[in-house]
Parts: C-alpha cells; sequence; structure tokens
C-alpha cells in the first residue's frame, strides 16, 4: 500500500503548508537527510495555546502531536513532491509545554510517532526525544521536528 494510499485509509487530508512567520525555512536537505522545522500544534488555523498538566491533559497533547504529524507531511509532500521520496523517519524531536509536575511528555509524543509508524509502516519507526519546556512560541502546547532520510 502507497503512503497516499494509507492516508486516505486513515482519513487524513495532508494540509497546505503556511509559510514560515520567522526567519528560518521549512526545509532542509544535506544529502540524504531532510530536517524539518519545528512544526507548532495547531486547532481551526490558530495556535494550540496550553500547557500540559496546568489546563491540558495527556490525551488532548496526543492529538495535538497527531495533528503536527499531519501538518509535517503537508510540508513533507510540498517540499518533496512525493512522500514515496521518505526512506526513513531518522528522529523526531517533541516539545511540550509542561507545568512543572507534568512527567508524561513520551506519551504526547507518541501522538505523533504511532501516525508516523502507521504511514510509513516500519520506515517510520524513529529514535525520539521528548523534552518538557517551559513555553514555546505563541503558547503552544507542543512543537515538533524531524530529520528524515530521503530517496
Amino acid at each position: 500500500m502507497s503512503v497516499y494510499e494509507k492516508l486516505k485509509e486513515l482519513q487524513v487530508v495532508l494540509p497546505v503548508p503556511t509559510p514560515p512567520v520567522a526567519a528560518f525555512v521549512p526545509t532542509v536537505q544535506a544529502g540524504k537527510l531532510c530536517f524539518v522545522s519545528g512544526h507548532i500544534a495547531k486547532r481551526d488555523g490558530k495556535p494550540w495555546a496550553g500547557q500540559l498538566g496546568v489546563n491540558m491533559r495527556t490525551e488532548e497533547g496526543q492529538r495535538a502531536a497527531r495533528s503536527i504529524a499531519i501538518d509535517l507531511l503537508g510540508t513533507l509532500h510540498h517540499e518533496l513532491g512525493d512522500l514515496g521520496r521518505v526512506r526513513r523517519i531518522v528522529k523526531m524531536l517533541c516539545l511540550v509545554n509542561s507545568g512543572p509536575a507534568f512527567t508524561e511528555q513520551h506519551l504526547v509524543a507518541n501522538g505523533a510517532s504511532e501516525l508516523l509508524q502507521e504511514v510509513f509502516g516500519k520506515a517510520g519507526a524513529h529514535a525520539r526525544s521528548a523534552i518538557g519546556v517551559a513555553q514555546l512560541p505563541l503558547g503552544a502546547c507542543v512543537e515538533i521536528e524531524l530529520i528524515v532520510e530521503i530517496r
């Protein structure tokens, strides 16, 4: 099954990427690696603000992380022209806007990790860091970046 058939089966529609609002580019290709800049969680086109363990629960953070994974795939599709060029998801960094007592960053990150593995199968299994931070741009609850090996 192709990546696009899998996305259709999962009822995932890839978004059109929005241009960056700061001084960076969405992706940089270096050899066979594509570095995808951090994407923040959005809901209804606006930053999905909140802090895990303060005014958001783990399950909501997982949904936010999944939505970011979809946005990341939209960026990759736009930049590569074909998600079939993805050989492997190498590394994911997930930053979670967390209250001081919140310790489930790894579970929040699963929202994105699980989708990437569903879409790419074994090639979606990746190294990962999930880190709690005091704040993210625009008050977003989660930010994720990727390193992808391409064909």
